[in-house]
């Protein structure tokens, strides 16, 4: 019986069997043949691209969760202690933790430690491309994710996503060729890399199991040994992740996450109108968020044209309609996934089919436009335009480069705020309030007394203003983005359903809250639509006004009349 069109989809791209082309293959690619070499060259160019960025203290959940998770893996211990646990898998963590180790606990140790996870993200990247396509389109993919302005904000930060990502791609490429034993390690690894990450290989499971139904003869129920081994390549992923929560749950009392981690990320994101809202911003996530509308447009474009003609006057071949369909799949399931959990619509957690998607898009217009590769160019002139010049919407500091300047204001104020108040109660948010209680973040040299607030809306900082005398200090600072000129933000059903359903707020300036709690504004500086603020309650503002007056005082009188000692033996 001939091979379905199926089965025929799944394998390599025909080559020569003959033993010139074998040579003549040998030694025009050596470099892509070989994966350690690949993995050091992509590592030094994004190195060399992050250099500036090795020291940015860390920022938002590398500062509330993550790092402090991984330090308490170097005393052993599996589940956060210093920090509220919230059940992720612990194989990040330890990668860090391993580093310390060995060099020791440094920004720069630990940047370049994700930068290695980055390369080997981007190494699969282009491994899969390449097993789809062909090199060209693989080369081109690879530096539009790499350039791209979540995945290279998220390329040295400690988050999950990118990890989760990587071997999510090695999993997905090892699953097109059959390996049954690479697709359940590089699954497995992705599940204990991010929880979340086991949509993907349940995904492909119901997609193998439905698949039968599919063929002509819906002879779907009977699987043959190897379908019921990529049935069992699938299903063993799941494995070491229950293991993973059921330990936590023997230790904590509860699975996935403390009860407020829960019910922010779950349990409150689970109603029908969210969903459709969320749904509608991960599309555009994946389809227009910062410029990537430019690399979608150009694709819709090349649709329109046909294909062109190869080498030998043949058609540029598609990518096989089948992995398409995995790939749609894999897209369709995380878009779903992700719109229905997460308390933070975050576009890194759409890492894992971001790739997919500019796989599909590079390759059609390798397809159909003549001059493809000066419009990737582009594309990527785009992205890395993205990562400087922040976007007339909100968006998180840690998708572009914004986060280095949040790190470098926050650096600079609370350093201020150490220098001059050091014994002051500073009422303040997160993540400033894990900043200046925990120096090895980076920001201070000794912790400060912190009163905390959600944030600083008018609302939050009305209750504050009931209790001025718990704090000396307020340090406020904007927690959102919020473009002077948005459209879209001047819609107010938008901002209602946004503050009911997404956590927006509106953060009032230094000078507004000032004014609120009736203090002094002693340090006030911004850049880029940030800011940050140092606020003085009136009483200390006062007492330290006519203590320097005292001290001035006496400054003079001395100065005028000799030392108090010789006044004494006068």
């Amino acid at each position: 019986m001939a091979k379905s069109n199926w089965t025929r989809a799944w394998q390599p791209p025909d080559q020569s069997t003959s033993v010139g082309a074998e040579d003549a293959a040998r030694k025009v690619t050596p470099l892509w043949r070989n994966n350690a070499l690949l993995f050091v060259l992509i590592f030094v160019g994004i190195f060399l691209l992050h250099t500036p960025l090795l020291s940015v203290s860390y920022v938002w959940d590398e500062a509330g969760y993550y790092v402090p998770a991984a330090r308490d893996l170097l005393t052993g211990s599996l589940i956060p202690q210093t920090t509220v646990s919230n059940a992720h898998p612990p194989l990040v963590m330890a990668w860090l933790a391993l580093w310390w180790k060995i060099v020791g606990y440094a920004l720069p140790v630990t940047r370049t430690a994700m930068l290695a996870i980055a390369a080997f993200t981007l190494l699969g990247v282009f491994r899969l491309a390449e097993r789809v396509a062909n090199t060209q389109v693989a080369i081109a993919v690879m530096i539009c994710t790499a350039i791209y302005p979540v995945f290279f904000a998220q390329s040295s930060l400690v988050h999950l996503d990118l990890a989760a990502a990587g071997f999510t791609l090695w999993g997905l490429r090892s699953y097109i060729e059959d390996r049954r034993a690479a697709t359940a390690i590089w699954f497995s690894l992705a599940s204990v890399a991010k929880e979340t990450a086991i949509f993907a290989p349940l995904a492909l499971l119901a997609w193998e199991l439905i698949r039968p139904v599919l063929g002509k003869n819906g002879e779907a129920l009977r699987l043959s040994p190897a379908a019921g081994g990529r049935l069992l390549s699938l299903t063993i992923p799941a494995l070491p992740l229950a293991i993973w929560f059921a330990y936590h749950y023997q230790r904590k009392g509860y699975v996935f996450g403390n009860p407020e981690f829960f019910q922010y990320n779950v349990a409150a994101t689970l109603n029908p109108l969210r969903i459709l809202l969320a749904g509608g911003l991960r599309v555009w996530q994946l389809t227009g968020y910062m410029h990537l509308w430019l690399l979608t447009l150009a694709t819709a474009l090349a649709m329109l044209l046909p294909p062109q003609k190869g080498d030998e006057s043949q058609t540029r071949p598609r990518i096989a309609i089948p992995i398409q369909i995995v790939f749609l799949l894999l897209i369709v399931t995380y878009l779903a996934a992700m719109s229905m959990v997460g308390g933070a619509v975050l576009a890194r957690y759409l890492l894992p089919v971001l790739p997919l998607g500019i796989v599909i898009c590079v390759s059609t217009l390798w397809r159909r436009v003549r001059y493809w590769g000066p419009v990737v160019a582009v594309v990527v002139l785009a992205f890395a335009a993205a990562l400087f010049v922040d976007p007339p919407y909100g968006f998180p500091f840690e998708d572009n480069l914004a986060y280095h300047d949040y790190a470098i204001l926050h650096q600079n104020a609370e350093r201020f705020l150490e220098a001059r108040y050091p014994m002051a109660r500073v009422l303040t948010a997160w993540p400033a309030s894990d900043e200046i209680t925990r120096p090895y973040l980076g920001y201070v040299t000794r912790p400060l007394r912190v009163l905390r607030i959600e944030n600083f809306s008018l609302q939050e900082l009305a209750f504050a203003s009931e209790a001025r005398s718990e704090f000396d200090v307020v340090l406020v600072f904007s927690t959102k983005y919020l473009p002077p000129n948005a459209l879209v933000t001047r819609w107010p059903r938008w901002e209602r359903l946004q503050t009911r359903f997404f956590g927006f707020h509106r953060d009032l300036p230094p000078e507004a809250v000032a004014s609120l709690l009736g203090g002094q504004l002693v340090y006030n500086w911004g850049v880029r639509g940030q800011w940050v603020g140092i606020i003085v309650m009136e009483r200390v503002y006062e007492a330290n006004s006519r203590s320097k007056s005292l001290e001035t005082e006496q400054s003079l009188l001395v100065s005028s009349v000799g030392p108090v000692s010789h006044l004494a033996n006068k």
